[in-house]
């Protein structure tokens, strides 16, 4: 228990566990974009069109709380489960509602500027855990899941 990621699986003896998560947080990001942009367009028209004079800031909203609320229930974003993995903390839980607000406000951060979000991108790639900035930051990981329906 000296290692502070002690509750998440070792990425050497339980590779399988990382195995393809980058390209499948990949293309998760993918699909809950298109969901996050498919309820903007929803909401647009229900403020008589004003929303289009603040879009950025609503699609900002849209994905606080799409993020924030999915991660928190099931400890992955829609998209995270088509691609079968999920968010687990260093103790190896799922997210609770805070740590995934911390984790959403994190990724947002992390995506509104280049050399934070390169930087996530290169950790995902290199890391043992495939671990982005956030995930870092918070001790956490995305991990492969047996896939439900």
């Amino acid at each position: 228990m000296t290692e502070p990621l002690w509750g998440l699986p070792d990425p050497d003896s339980h590779a399988e566990f990382y195995q393809d998560v980058a390209a499948k947080r990949f293309f998760a990001w993918l699909i809950d974009t298109v969901f996050i942009l498919l309820i903007t367009a929803v909401i647009v028209p229900f403020t008589a069109f004003t929303a289009l004079f603040f879009l950025p800031a609503l699609v900002l909203g849209v994905s606080l709380i799409y993020r924030t609320v999915s991660i928190a229930r099931h400890s992955a974003t829609p998209g995270m489960r088509i691609v079968s993995i999920e968010f687990r903390t260093h103790r190896g839980e799922t997210f609770d509602t805070a740590t995934a607000l911390l984790h959403t406000v994190g990724y947002l951060v992390s995506m509104s500027m280049v050399f934070p979000q390169v930087i996530s991108i290169v950790l995902m790639l290199t890391s043992r855990r495939r671990q982005g900035l956030t995930d870092m930051l918070l001790g956490t990981a995305a991990v492969n899941k047996a896939a439900r329906f």
